[in-house]
């Protein structure tokens, strides 16, 4: 096996999704998803925890997220700090080539039911990764809350509209952010 080339985890990734449109996500199992992509059993444990986890990238999200907010400008305000870091990850991870396994990801995590479980704590998480981030940058414990929250939902918006369009992920969520944050205004 060709342990040895780049990527492991992007094919592990690319493998598990093919397998789980051909056969079903239950259907599959970890040495299938290992076999496909050319690499062994341990290799994919290297790298993921279990079969559920091979779709959604271990902790690189939550990475990006804690640098970008990190690297907001000094001055930025707390809702202005989670835009920088949504910007920082489209530049990373919503780059054009992953738009087409991203649209696929989402058709397989909305035909089954405990990898949308696994969609849900995954954002859990990453809100909380977002409120410790700000925290530490002396945001205010309510107040960074309530721009994590915001910046929670803009992601998701801009991920469902990333897909269905050409448009820059970055531009997409800052433009969601500006839409939550009106919007909750209004409240």
């Amino acid at each position: 096996m060709a342990r040895w080339q780049p990527n492991a985890a992007q094919r592990l990734a690319a493998a598990a999704l093919d397998l789980f449109e051909e056969q079903g996500y239950e259907r599959t199992t970890v040495i299938e998803i290992a076999q496909r992509a050319g690499l062994t059993k341990s290799t994919f444990f290297r790298y993921f925890p279990d079969k559920r986890e091979v779709l959604f990238g271990g902790g690189t999200m939550t990475a990006l997220l804690i640098e970008g907010i990190a690297a907001a400008p000094a001055g930025a305000g707390p809702v202005e700090t989670v835009a920088h870091a949504l910007e920082a990850i489209g530049r990373e991870a919503f780059t054009p080539d992953r738009r087409e396994f991203s649209a696929r990801r989402q058709a397989v995590l909305a035909a089954h039911s405990e990898l949308r479980e696994r969609e849900a704590l995954k954002e859990l998480a990453l809100t909380a990764a977002m409120v410790d981030a700000l925290e530490r940058r002396g945001v205010p414990a309510l107040t960074a809350r309530v721009a994590a929250q915001l910046g929670a939902l803009a992601w998701k918006i801009a991920y469902e509209r990333w897909i269905e369009s050409a448009d820059d992920f970055g531009a997409l969520a800052r433009r969601a952010l500006t839409e939550v944050h009106k919007a909750s205004a209004r409240c």
